[in-house]
């Protein structure tokens, strides 16, 4: 499978010279940031056990796995640009009237490209490709101007803006680059890259993070790339990030992301996992806010494992749906040591406090001969509409390593509605 996170391949930490990741802060500021060792971990199992179940009684309970009808696959590849796979992670859904709808999605084979579907699910969508150009953007329904040549754009969003304007996020990947981006429009068809060198995020692997730690101390490369031009400053430590990241405009204007923190864990840790693509380092979520979605001072931990989670537990992704009640989220619920993604539902009535009182599948995987038998990877929210809630989702049937698949590795476009999604 094409990874749809983590860059297909991430390379060796650095290292102290004792095979263990360098420390870039200190052992006990790591310890309580990660609890990424057993002895964290475990510190207090009663006192986690009697909140988390305290937090159980007290807030929503979600519909069970079962009100879920799948519909199967909406939208697979079937043009030469889409390279053979396709995917709607963090990407969102949108209706337009009747049973039609706008899908965002990214094809993902031969190269990363963005687009959007449109049409009635189970019947045939037209699908539009991004135009994109290093100069101004062209006529077309879809174009993105300012973006560099070979800058590969995956993982769209759209928000239409409360001052009636567009703005699409998405990563940038290129030679040197992985990196997210914001481009702006007036009319919805023609987007403009507002600073391709000074993006909303860094992938630590992206040339402006070589030399910088990230606040975890996460630290790809030791030393500044060559290839960084003058008039690109260094990455900004908290705005390095991995590359799985959902951004919404709120209700009163300003902007919340959740985004993917990595965390270095050592061999000698439980969480160290060397079969997967990124073994020794530990996947967790945070919490980004903005006046205009462009500059984002704040960063907090929202999500990482506890005393109640497996030991090979991470979390890959979070999308939040905004209700009434609060926001549903949809977390990515890794289990590295099975390279296994499921989608867990989890509650919060402020974006800040994450309650997760099942940990486990809200949207059961398929068995061995279904397309999403080893990954739900969910788009950026659930969307209610004609008196149902709709999730698409990128149904994957190879581990996250790759190392396996039940039959030829192939990533598609799911739909599975519920009549409510509360209990």
């Amino acid at each position: 499978m094409r990874k749809l996170t983590d860059l297909l391949r991430l390379p060796t930490l650095n290292t102290a010279g004792n095979g263990c990741p360098m420390s870039f802060i200190s052992r006990r500021t790591f310890l309580h940031q990660s609890l990424g060792t057993a002895a964290t971990v475990l510190a207090e199992p009663r006192a986690l056990h009697a909140a988390a179940s305290a937090s159980a009684t007290t807030i929503p309970q979600p519909c069970a796995p079962t009100a879920w009808q799948k519909h199967g696959i909406i939208i697979e590849p079937t043009e030469d640009w889409e390279g053979g796979q396709v995917q709607n992670f963090t990407c969102p859904p949108e209706p337009l009237g009747n049973d039609r709808w706008r899908l965002w999605y990214s094809p993902c084979g031969k190269k990363y490209l963005i687009a959007y579907a449109e049409g009635t699910p189970g019947s045939p969508l037209k699908k539009v490709p991004a135009q994109c150009t290093p100069g101004d953007a062209g006529d077309g329904p879809f174009t993105i101007g300012h973006l560099p040549d070979k800058w590969n754009p995956v993982q769209v969003v759209h928000i239409h803006l409360k001052n009636g304007k567009h703005r699409i996020y998405f990563w940038a990947h290129g030679p040197g680059i992985c990196r997210y981006l914001a481009a702006d429009s007036d009319d919805g068809k023609r987007y403009t890259v507002t600073d391709p060198l000074r993006p909303v995020l860094y992938h630590p692997n992206d040339r402006a993070a070589h030399g910088v730690a990230s606040p975890d101390g996460v630290m790809l490369s030791s030393k500044p790339s060559p290839d960084r031009p003058e008039n690109e400053p260094p990455a900004v430590p908290r705005l390095i990030s991995n590359d799985a990241t959902n951004i919404y405009q709120l209700a009163e204007g300003s902007f919340e992301m959740f985004s993917v923190a990595l965390l270095s864990v050592p061999k000698s840790d439980p969480a160290y996992m060397a079969h997967d693509n990124a073994p020794s380092l530990l996947r967790v979520i945070d919490r980004y806010t903005s006046g205009d979605g462009l500059h984002f001072e704040e960063r907090q931990r929202v999500i990482q494992r506890d005393a109640r989670d497996p030991a090979d537990q991470q979390f890959y992704y979070l999308s939040a749906t905004y209700t009434p009640k609060g926001r549903v989220g949809m977390l990515g619920h890794y289990r590295c040591q099975a390279q296994t993604m499921d989608l867990e539902w989890c509650f919060s009535p402020d974006g800040l406090t994450w309650h997760r009182p099942h940990r486990s599948a809200w949207l059961p995987r398929g068995d061995e001969k279904q397309p999403d038998s080893y990954g739900i990877y969910s788009a950026s929210s659930l969307v209610q509409h004609n008196g149902k809630w709709h999730l698409f989702y990128t149904g994957v049937n190879s581990a996250h390593n790759g190392k396996h698949s039940y039959g030829p590795p192939r990533n598609v476009i799911m739909h599975a509605t519920t009549v409510s999604i509360w209990a």
